[in-house]
């Protein structure tokens, strides 16, 4: 398991996720501090924090934490942790855990990591007045690689706090840093424009809408660039050079059909109507729930009504009034939709979790209709927030029913456990008492040789050492002795009862020292065999404990357990009905304001298609009756001089009348 949680923390590092500046620049040695990194880079905040918080806080509790694997990277996992709650928003407790780095014994380039990582979180707060004295703490030794990062955050911190030329001067000099380029020009026009230097600002649009690269993000801030400038320069009423920048932006970006819709206005303030309808008819064949595509559903025709054809402006509006009629009707269908739930059902569909561009095909689904006119509310921060927290809560939900049911199944494996365990104990109990008394009386026999032995090395007792043989033998002598004594009996066999006597005691005397060390080596290996014996035993020891354990104490702490998980589940769902209501009312209020505004083009669209086709009748009326006219003329000049008129017999035909 160590290995793949170290290939993961690998391609973690190398995909230079967000999460990067987490993860630990040397070897990592801690699978547990992977694990969590692994986990928030899949976006699981909820289990990374679970874990790396269980990790910290055994960390701090062992006696010696200098010998846990985690110690290498305990500032790092300190900050993880700001990041991931971060992640998972919650603010409060980020700043206090990156608060306690910043106000420890830590290196100056450790603390002023942490220091810019509180300033980001409290930017990313909108406490933009926190932030500014956070990140003007910054002083000394930076982290390696981190100068421009701590740059760029100071150049943005400033600029919401006003201080404008401030943040102009972080940029300008982060414009010529690789990877800044396009993003420090934008955040400098902001900053020039806010000054009131436009002419100044403008060069550093036109450099940010001119930076070079095909990666997305380099890609969106210079379409964003040229669309600002563009549409600055359109109010300024400089149309030419406006719609020199908007035709920059890709037809394919984000920002595409604003720009589109703005380069068609550009077209109009020039009276260059003909070319107006080049962006303007690209942009009338998109998806009609843009709101630049529903400006330009009026625009299209009032470029052709401009140029003369009412006839085809007004069959324009026609159309134009036809879809924005089934408009209206996507919207009504859109607000009942919303009030029945399915506007939440549709946010927490599985594709949310497994791709990030999901909310952008929800409108395409046929069954989803409340999303169709949501995508712009949908992109907003405030939304995404008040989303993410529901998502967050939905998934807590999940997880808390899940936790619901798996009570239950704890309960049957414990129960079982009880039923198999404890026919067996009794018999196993009275096997493990007599082999226990029998143990511990070896135990106390190897005590005594101990003893024995050791005052032997003090007090040398060779009869202590003597052979089984030897003695019997010696018995056998003595109880000779005892029983010749007070006999007659020659000499001779006391000489030879003496001599045996002797025999044995000089064996036993001489052999002393090879015997002691023989016994010394029988004890050394008596004490391995009882080593042996001390693990088996507690191993038995052990294993009947855990025997005991495995079902013996749960109920109660599981009843505490089911108790808790209800009543959270019972708070999640109360606060996701809150929170779902408020993204409820959120929807159908933008729902309401794009009803109203499309109300006001079929308003704009009725007055104007009625007006074109009577503009196209008196057209057709004053084109048929030039037409009548020419032919008369041509007529009158190509009849002879000699003829009457056809028209001389009306005097008889008025006499008839008469």
């Amino acid at each position: 398991m160590t290995g793949k949680t170290l290939r993961l923390v690998a391609l973690l590092l190398a995909s230079g996720s967000t999460l990067a500046n987490a993860a630990p620049s040397v070897e990592l040695k801690d699978p547990y501090f992977g694990e969590a990194l692994y986990y928030a880079y899949q976006q699981r905040h909820f289990d990374a924090i679970s874990r790396l918080d269980t990790e910290l806080v055994q960390y701090h509790g062992v006696d010696e934490p200098l010998l846990d694997s985690l110690n290498y990277h305990i500032n790092q996992a300190e900050f993880s942790v700001g990041d991931f709650e971060l992640g998972y928003r919650m603010h409060q407790r980020a700043g206090r855990a990156i608060s306690a780095v910043i106000e420890g014994n830590v290196p100056p380039a450790v603390r002023n990591e942490a220091i810019y990582r509180l300033a980001r979180l409290l930017f990313q707060t909108q406490d933009y007045a926190n932030a500014l004295h956070a990140i003007e703490r910054i002083k000394g030794e930076l982290p390696p690689g981190m100068e421009n990062p701590i740059a760029f955050l100071k150049g943005q911190i400033y600029l919401v706090n006003g201080r404008f030329s401030d943040a102009e001067q972080i940029f300008a000099a982060l414009e010529g840093r690789s990877g800044y380029q396009g993003f420090a020009a934008y955040n400098r026009g902001v900053t020039l424009f806010a000054l009131g230097r436009d002419a100044k600002a403008a060069e550093a649009m036109d450099r940010a809408g001119g930076v070079a690269g095909n990666e997305r993000e380099t890609e969106a801030i210079r379409d964003k660039a040229n669309l600002v400038l563009g549409s600055r320069l359109l109010e300024k009423g400089e149309a030419q050079l406006a719609g020199k920048y908007l035709e920059r932006v890709r037809l394919d970006g984000p920002f595409s059909n604003r720009a589109l819709l703005g380069a068609g206005w550009a077209d109009i303030k020039r009276d260059d109507f003909k070319h107006a309808l080049v962006p303007w008819s690209l942009l009338f064949k998109r998806n009609v729930t843009d709101p630049a595509v529903q400006e330009a559903l009026l625009g299209v025709p009032h470029a052709y009504a401009q140029l003369g054809l009412y006839g085809k402006s007004a069959l324009l509006y026609g159309s134009a009034l036809d879809k924005i009629g089934s408009e209206l009707d996507k919207l009504d269908a859109s607000i009942d939709s919303i009030r029945q739930g399915r506007f939440m059902q549709a946010l927490v569909r599985e594709e949310g979790r497994e791709n990030k561009d999901w909310v952008i095909r929800l409108r395409e689904l046929p069954q989803t209709p409340e999303t169709f006119y949501l995508m712009e509310l949908m992109a907003s921060n405030d939304f995404q927030t008040m989303l993410q927290n529901y998502l967050d809560l939905e998934d807590l939900r999940i997880r808390l029913a899940s936790w619901s049911t798996d009570y239950a199944a704890y309960n049957d494996i414990i129960e079982l456990r009880r039923r198999y365990y404890e026919p067996l104990l009794p018999t196993i109990d009275a096997q493990f008492r007599k082999l226990d008394s029998v143990i511990r009386l070896r135990m106390e026999q190897r005590e005594r040789l101990d003893k024995k032995l050791n005052k032997m090395l003090v007090a040398p007792q060779p009869e202590f050492l003597a052979t089984a043989q030897e003695r019997i033998s010696k018995e056998r002598i003595d109880a000779l002795e005892k029983s010749l004594k007070g006999k007659r009996v020659d000499a001779d066999t006391l000489h030879r009862v003496a001599r045996l006597k002797g025999a044995i005691l000089w064996n036993i005397t001489t052999n002393y020292q090879t015997r002691l060390s023989e016994a010394f080596e029988h004890l050394a290996a008596l004490d391995k065999d009882i080593a042996a014996l001390q693990v088996t035993y507690a191993a038995f020891v052990r294993t009947r404990q855990a025997a005991t354990q495995s079902y013996q104490g749960y109920d109660e702490p599981i009843r505490r357990l089911a108790l808790k998980t209800d009543n959270a589940l019972a708070t999640v769902n109360t606060l996701m009905a809150r929170q779902g209501h408020l993204l409820e009312v959120m929807a159908v209020n933008e729902l309401v304001r794009r009803r109203q505004k499309l109300e006001e083009y079929q308003v704009q669209a009725r007055f104007a298609l009625a007006e074109n086709y009577d503009r196209a009748s008196k057209a057709k009326t004053q084109e048929e009756t030039l037409r009548l006219n020419e032919a008369q003329q041509k007529a009158a000049a190509n009849a002879p001089a000699t003829e009457q008129p056809a028209a001389q017999p009306a005097p008889a035909m008025e006499q008839e009348t008469k």
